[in-house]
């Protein structure tokens, strides 16, 4: 007898692998990702590395940036996966899984998962670009893991917040219109291009209610070597943790409203 834990775990991953199955069908969608985050990196990190105009501690700039570009990397691929619930409802497939046995939070679960390996094989490039520029990487393999944990739990939660807006606005037009408004406030209300610490008071205070802030945190203390979390691993784990299961169980209870 499967027990219902297991259960909602093995409905949650067939729902995951079927949406990764789709990527297989268009793989040239990472790539595209992949240009913007190459430009900031190879542009935007090599002409402030030059001018040492923000500070870094004892980090290079373009070693501060590189896991803030992975983090938005992480945020721009799952910001947007939402729009796949407008088609599924205009196609008549969030009706056959409406009726199905399988509980609303675990649809809604297995596809923001799916986001997390969109977002891996993001992360692959970004490491490749900046092992090329010299960004001193930490290879320890139990930094790797933190990595992958950050990479995937900030990929789920945006892309349960996704979910939700789309639920909400129903069409594929004010989707798009909102993800782009919503992506930049929150790249630049974070931690990912400067420190909190040169932030104005209004905006430090918005940053520290920003899930991407921890994630920015997590991934700069493990991507690099002499890394450090100015807010406690535990902190940004908790933090990206706990926001994750309460849009869960908002999608959960919002996902039935796509077709109303």
């Amino acid at each position: 007898m499967i027990t219902t834990p297991a259960r909602f775990v093995t409905k949650t991953l067939a729902i995951a692998g079927m949406e990764i199955r789709k990527l297989r069908h268009d793989p040239t969608e990472l790539l595209t990702r992949a240009v913007q985050p190459a430009l900031w990196l190879l542009v935007f990190g090599q002409v402030f590395s030059h001018t040492h105009i923000i500070p870094t501690g004892n980090l290079s700039y373009m070693d501060f940036l590189m896991p803030g570009i992975l983090a938005q990397s992480v945020l721009f691929v799952a910001i947007f996966n939402g729009i796949s619930i407008i088609w599924e409802r205009d196609l008549g497939i969030v009706h056959k899984f409406l009726v199905s046995p399988t509980p609303r939070t675990a649809l809604v679960l297995g596809k923001s998962v799916s986001a997390g390996a969109r977002a891996l094989s993001q992360a692959v490039l970004i490491y490749l670009l900046a092992f090329i520029l010299g960004v001193h990487i930490n290879l320890n393999p139990s930094a790797l893991i933190g990595v992958l944990l950050f990479v995937l739990l900030g990929a789920t939660l945006f892309s349960t917040f996704s979910l939700i807006i789309a639920c909400l606005v129903k069409t594929r037009e004010r989707f798009m219109g909102i993800g782009q408004v919503m992506t930049m406030p929150l790249f630049f209300a974070s931690n990912a291009i400067y420190p909190t610490d040169i932030m104005p008071g209004w905006l430090k205070t918005i940053a520290h209610v920003n899930p991407l802030t921890y994630e920015v945190d997590g991934l700069r203390a493990l991507t690099l070597v002499g890394g450090q979390s100015t807010l406690g691993l535990s902190t940004d784990y908790a933090v990206l943790f706990v926001i994750l299961l309460l849009l869960i169980m908002l999608g959960g209870w919002i996902y039935p409203r796509i077709i109303s």
